[in-house]
């Protein structure tokens, strides 16, 4: 696997596919059609995406055989890496792409300096959840957020020290 960063609008593009297929199918039991559509929209839509790039985000697109298979989203920020996305085709995952991604985000926090990653997670996720603690994370507590729309995202707050 290779982690590319993403610079263009190309790549974007790519990335908004991706997060439609694999939002419809992982969160819609998790949250519900009409939830995954808005946070689609506000969240990993072509504009939101560019804008989230020119101020705060790094987005990498996973690439295996030269096909995108998932992506990751991060803010290096206040001396912690925040995992604010993280997703992988239905077909890949299993695969050990989690470790491979993480080992990838332990050294970037390494070279800024960081000695911790963070992230938060649907609490119903509970597969996830599971690989998260696997891969070190503890659990801090519980993230609940307002996002508009009638709709809060209901998390918990996980961090690995490195």
């Amino acid at each position: 696997m290779v982690i590319i960063k993403v610079t263009n609008i190309n790549q974007i593009e790519i990335i908004v596919e991706l997060a439609s297929l694999i939002w419809h199918e992982h969160f819609t039991p998790i949250i519900g059609k009409a939830q995954v559509n808005y946070m689609l929209e506000k969240f990993q839509s072509k504009e939101a995406i560019t804008q989230q790039i020119n101020t705060q985000f790094n987005y990498y697109l996973l690439m295996k055989n030269n096909k995108a298979i998932g992506y990751v989203g991060i803010i290096i920020k206040d001396h912690e890496l925040f995992l604010s996305k993280f997703y992988v085709l239905l077909e890949q995952r299993n695969k050990g792409i989690g470790k491979q991604v993480m080992t990838y985000l332990e050294q970037l926090s390494i070279e800024h300096g960081i000695n911790k990653i963070t992230l938060t997670v649907n609490k119903n996720n509970i597969d996830v959840i599971r690989v998260y603690k696997k891969l070190g994370f503890i659990k801090l507590g519980v993230v609940i957020q307002d996002i508009g729309g009638g709709f809060v995202m209901d998390d918990y707050k996980l961090e690995k020290t490195l």
